[in-house]
């Protein structure tokens, strides 16, 4: 059996009815030109067929019940997995548009894994206009995060259209790092002495935790001097208690716009996706009399896996942001965002990055308690909504002469933060997914259609006229 680390058990932890803990992404396909009319029944077939189940997809609780989940979470290894019932094969009504499939999927991301099975599932879509189907697969955030998932899919798939015989998701292993120097092979003597220097590193990492959290107690009382703390957003609309069924929506854009726009205005690509979700959130509870007077705040994941590691489970810190929506001048929202996001850059870069997974815990551990309290939407949220940008292949990709069109996250969320915004980048374009609650957020795929004005008007402002691309149209993508 394999234990779990603090911050994967944490995920299973406050697991609830009402707050499921898995992560999806949504792929589209075109079919080749040449399928025959059974290729998605086929395809599915051969995909069941698999001699094969590779870590995580084989790997269950060992003991599924709540007690079991919250005092020794552990993996095993389940032998005797029912492949019947991990992948599964769906239709919409011919000839199915994006609303259809997003709702569909609305309804799919809503229902819980089987903790008693390894907490993943696949649905092949099909029904899709256009010659397209879709692969939806979830898989629990104990298991997998962002750019681990993204990178286990990448590997699935190949740029060769001409390539047939594929494995599916579930037969990858991930590539096993060689090891770094100074490793070696599991002993008793060199278990002995690794946990001697893990002791040794949380006495030496004592001291700069404390300047850290200091500086964010500094920052919630100078707001202007440091990064922005955890704890000062508002209460808005999206604060509160959530239900267990999801929303989904999605938008996409091309990158060379977004990259085009962070070089005029001497930002990040980070700082201009915030720019839009932020401007959309401001327009959206303006329009239902629910804008606080101070600004929401993004809680915003960073990567901390190394380039090299092909491994699976959390591997993620955060930085806290503003996005300036009391700022009703743009260009002054979009400043506002900059700044914020280097002071916390700055702050993260002051940290030893063997110091990151315990920095996440302290950040992170107010959020975890709110929830395992039942506090969660009670109380002040930690920050207000969770914006992340996920870097995909850049390149074309096929799966057995599929060609992949576009990946779309697919996230969690909770109590007290009703909204997740998830980016995705993939073959020149930005992938917007968008997940709700559905009760808190009936009119979610405003905020979809919001983003692409506020590109627009970003344009507007700072490209010169002949610069400026035409203007987006409003995606109807994944309306549920």
């Amino acid at each position: 059996m394999k234990r779990l680390g603090t911050l994967d058990a944490s995920w299973l932890a406050v697991e609830s009815e009402d707050t499921p803990m898995h992560v999806g992404n949504m792929l589209i396909f075109s079919l080749p030109e040449d399928a025959p009319d059974t290729f998605l029944r086929d395809m599915v077939t051969s995909m069941k067929e698999t001699g094969e189940i590779a870590h995580p997809w084989c790997a269950k609780l060992a003991w599924s019940g709540t007690l079991g989940r919250l005092i020794a979470p552990a993996w095993k290894v389940d032998k005797n997995l029912d492949l019947d019932y991990h992948v599964r094969h769906s239709a919409l009504p011919k000839p199915g548009g994006e609303r259809e499939l997003g709702v569909l999927v609305s309804r799919l991301h809503s229902n819980p894994l089987d903790f008693a099975r390894p907490l993943w599932e696949c649905h092949v879509i099909e029904g899709l206009e256009n010659n397209r189907f879709a692969l939806y697969t979830k898989m629990h955030h104990s298991m997998i995060d962002g750019i681990s998932g993204v990178r286990l899919l990448q590997r699935v798939l190949s740029k060769d259209p001409n390539e047939k015989g594929m494995l599916p998701p579930w037969a990858m292993r991930p590539e096993r790092l060689k090891p770094r120097k100074g490793e070696s092979r599991q002993s008793v003597p060199s278990v002995f002495s690794q946990a001697l220097d893990a002791v040794k590193l949380q006495a030496d990492m004592a001291p700069t935790l404390w300047r850290a959290g200091n500086r964010l107690v500094q920052s919630a009382r100078h707001p202007e001097a440091g990064p922005t703390a955890p704890f000062v957003g508002p209460v808005s609309k999206i604060n509160h208690r959530v239900t267990g069924q999801r929303r989904f929506a999605t938008q996409h854009y091309k990158l060379d716009r977004l990259k085009e726009l962070a070089h005029a205005s001497k930002s990040s690509l980070n700082d201009i996706v915030l720019y839009l979700c932020g401007t959309a959130l401001r327009r959206f509870l303006l329009e239902q009399n629910d804008l606080p007077e101070t600004p929401l705040t993004a809680g915003i994941p960073v990567n901390i896996r190394p380039a090299d590691d092909q491994g699976t489970g959390t591997a993620i810190s955060f930085m806290i942001a503003t996005l300036a929506t009391n700022e009703a001048d743009p260009l002054t929202r979009l400043q506002s965002i900059i700044a914020s996001t280097n002071r916390a850059k700055e702050h993260l870069q002051k940290l030893p990055k063997s110091a990151l997974t315990q920095y996440t815990m302290l950040l992170m551990s107010p959020y975890i308690l709110q929830l395992l309290s039942g506090l969660g939407g009670r109380m002040r949220p930690v920050f207000n909504v969770t914006i992340s940008n996920v870097p995909g292949p850049q390149e074309s990709l096929y799966y057995e002469g599929a060609k992949l069109e576009a990946m779309y996250p697919v996230s969690l969320i909770a109590h007290g933060g009703a909204l997740n915004i998830t980016c995705l980048s993939y073959a020149g374009a930005l992938n917007f997914g968008f997940t709700g609650c559905r009760d808190t957020l009936p009119s979610m795929q405003k905020l979809a259609v919001y983003t692409g004005e506020a590109l627009d008007e970003l344009e507007a402002l700072i490209l010169p006229p002949k610069r400026r691309p035409k203007k987006a149209r409003a995606s109807k993508n994944g309306k549920a």
